[in-house]
């Protein structure tokens, strides 16, 4: 009979705890949701479109703030000390989720312990740009000629680690050759110094380099992404012409705190994706180069550490020493 009643008791406790896990899903949101956003530039632009499309699904208004400091980083470890409610989310990047550990030495948080993944939001397209004076236009004739003139060809990125570095890196460790670096604070100043003539040869996102190659004053030699990009399909990726590469990370990401409980991870992939996916999202998505493609919290989770282990290789090959 005690045995019975414990049978008993153990399915209406289960009961319980399933009919309380169902009423997080459907009560939640009550109230305002903040979406901290890690990055600059014309992220904000397609963030703020995101908030407001998903407040509108959420049927609560979702707040945009920036907190781009540290290359993302404060804007994560504002988000990985909030309550693990699911109102306060990150808008990152790579940058704060995977490069920030490698290239600085006070590390404030760890990308996989104090996040729930939620959907993954997309990447920005990125290209190798040369200028038209430049003793190469195609990838074969600037391999070449880099082989012949080891340390002659210099390139500029946005800056000491980013995702252009490490894809400029991988290059010149599976083609054999010799470049060198020039690191700029941003990369308004690189495509500057491309179009002057300082340096023959770039890393930057599409989106920027556009108008100047609209202008005949550089050239799109290879998409560094591992798909071509539906405007410019005539432009191979790099991966094409080069056996092995892979683009280093590069993308975009939703995150709540570290405990998150599952309905309400769930309720916001779904919300969230729709307004990803949302038509007014997509073509602001492609007015900034971005490549949308949205995914489950495990694919986001699973990127995650497959990427952090792609960075700490290309790092190490490259000697690249944290700040």
């Amino acid at each position: 009979m005690k045995c019975v009643e414990r049978f008993i008791a153990g399915v209406a406790g289960a009961v319980c705890i399933t009919i309380s896990t169902a009423g997080i899903s459907q009560t939640f949101p009550a109230k305002p949701l903040r979406m901290i956003l890690a990055l600059g530039g014309g992220a904000e632009v397609l963030a703020r479109l995101v908030a407001q499309k998903s407040g509108e699904s959420l049927g609560q208004p979702m707040v945009l703030e920036t907190q781009s400091g540290a290359g993302g980083a404060m804007g994560a470890q504002m988000v990985a000390r909030a309550a693990p409610d699911g109102y306060t989310i990150l808008f990152a990047a790579s940058n704060s989720q995977i490069y920030h550990a490698f290239l600085s030495r006070s590390v404030l948080y760890d990308p996989i312990k104090d996040f729930t993944p939620i959907t993954r939001i997309g990447q920005a397209v990125l290209c190798v740009v040369v200028n038209p004076a430049a003793p190469f236009g195609s990838f074969k004739e600037f391999t070449d000629y880099a082989r012949r003139n080891p340390g002659k060809v210099s390139f500029g990125t946005s800056g000491i680690g980013t995702t252009h570095h490490l894809a400029a890196e991988l290059i010149k460790q599976l083609a054999g050759i010799d470049m060198v670096h020039v690191p700029y604070k941003g990369g308004g100043q690189v495509l500057t110094d491309l179009v002057g003539g300082q340096i023959p040869m770039a890393f930057t996102i599409l989106a920027t380099a556009l108008p100047h190659v609209k202008a005949g004053k550089m050239k799109i030699m290879a998409v560094v992404n591992d798909r071509r990009y539906h405007t410019i399909p005539e432009v191979a990726t790099l991966r094409e012409m080069l056996p092995g590469f892979e683009m280093p990370p590069g993308w975009m990401g939703l995150f709540g705190p570290a405990g998150l409980t599952t309905p309400v991870q769930r309720r916001l992939n779904t919300e969230l994706a729709k307004a990803l996916n949302h038509p007014d999202v997509r073509l602001k998505g492609d007015e900034l180069g971005m490549a949308m493609d949205t995914s489950t919290p495990e694919e986001l989770a699973a990127e995650l550490k497959r990427d952090i282990g792609t960075v700490s290789r290309i790092v190490k090959a490259a000697g690249i020493q944290p700040e």
